[in-house]
């Protein structure tokens, strides 16, 4: 075998349609297309969510509720998951960037440290924000919170 006579696997290539090749090809006449209507000029397009004239699905569902556009979101990290990384790391001080090394949190997260488990470790932890009860466990531990 040598690279003159690769061929791709059976099956896994399709002639592409060739349409407007006149009648004898089956594909001649309206190319496909159909007869009249404005799908058969050419340069017609349609709207994203256009059925036809019939209601959009988009506009026939109910709307209900709010969504604030200045929301600002948070992604959680909480007590028992530092205490661990704490543990296995050595730690003294847990910043964005040590986060974002061990695959907790993502380049353009906010990071908000939650109170669930228990937190032991005397350590600096900076965050975008602390909850109350994780803030009181960190100070109670004789470590320090430090908002970025």
């Amino acid at each position: 075998m040598n690279l003159s006579n690769l061929k791709p696997a059976f099956g896994s290539t399709k002639n592409r349609k060739r349409i407007g090749r006149g009648q004898g090809s089956g594909r001649g006449g309206t190319s496909t297309r159909g007869h009249k209507g404005a799908g058969s000029r050419s340069g017609h397009s349609t709207k994203i969510g256009f059925e036809g004239g019939q209601m959009p699905l988009q506009r026939r569902v109910p709307k209900f509720g709010f969504k604030n556009a200045n929301r600002v979101e948070y992604n959680g990290v909480n007590l028992d998951v530092l205490q661990a990384l704490v543990e296995k790391h050595n730690l003294t001080v847990v910043d964005f960037d040590t986060l974002k090394a061990h695959g907790l949190v993502s380049k353009n997260d906010l990071v908000k440290i939650l109170g669930r488990g228990e937190f032991t470790a005397k350590v600096e932890v900076k965050a975008h924000a602390f909850s109350a009860t994780a803030q009181k466990a960190i100070e109670a531990a004789g470590g320090s919170t430090v908002k970025l």
